[in-house]
């Protein structure tokens, strides 16, 4: 299987062009949707999450409280790293299983820490979604419940902008209007397309 992995800084866009590439029929694997699922209700991890922290971590309803545990882990590192080594083996293990099961020419791999978990290691090609910070910040606070200082947190907890774009074989920049997307995403995927072509064993 041919797979693009695509990554850019919180409030960069990812999902809006991986829904591009997913109406030309490609299979997109999100780390971040996985990530969600493992901590569902009943599972193992979750159960792990409250023994560690207590009820607090949990809304009424026995689901996880996502904005709570955000807010504890970047406030206590050594939470986030325990975090860390409970769901990125689980997270990686489904997204291999979701990866060989995918049947589209090429297969898209979403996640936002695909340069910090090294998963660029898993793609043939890897695609940065650009913008500037004062994007991403403006972005985010639009879409998310959380303070300036909370957004610049996780943009400084993240791969520098330079970082990324250092890993990247083919870059999109999302300054600008959605309908600029278009064209881009487009002749991209005709190149992946060819690409995964020529990378398919011949019988």
């Amino acid at each position: 299987m041919f797979v693009v992995g695509v990554t850019g800084g919180i409030g960069s866009g990812k999902t809006t062009v991986t829904d591009l590439f997913k109406a030309h029929g490609i299979t997109i694997v999100d780390a971040d949707v996985i990530a969600r699922h493992i901590m569902d209700t009943g599972s193992p991890a979750l159960a792990a999450v409250e023994q560690r922290f207590g009820t607090e971590a949990l809304h009424d309803n026995g689901s996880l409280n996502r904005a709570w545990l955000r807010e504890r882990i970047f406030n206590h590192p050594e939470d986030k790293q325990w975090l860390n080594d409970l769901t990125h083996p689980l997270i990686r293990e489904q997204l291999l299983r979701e990866l060989e099961a995918a049947t589209s020419p090429y297969v898209i791999l979403s996640a936002p820490l695909l340069v910090e978990n090294r998963l660029t290691s898993l793609c043939d090609r890897v695609l940065v979604v650009d913008v500037s910070e004062a994007t991403q910040i403006e972005r985010t606070l639009m879409r998310d419940d959380v303070s300036k200082a909370q957004v610049q947190a996780i943009i400084e907890a993240q791969a520098t902008r330079q970082q990324r774009l250092d890993a990247a074989d083919n870059v999109i920049h999302n300054d600008g209007d959605r309908s600029l997307l278009v064209n881009q995403v487009e002749k991209l995927h005709e190149i992946y397309l060819r690409l995964a072509d020529t990378n398919t064993p011949s019988d």
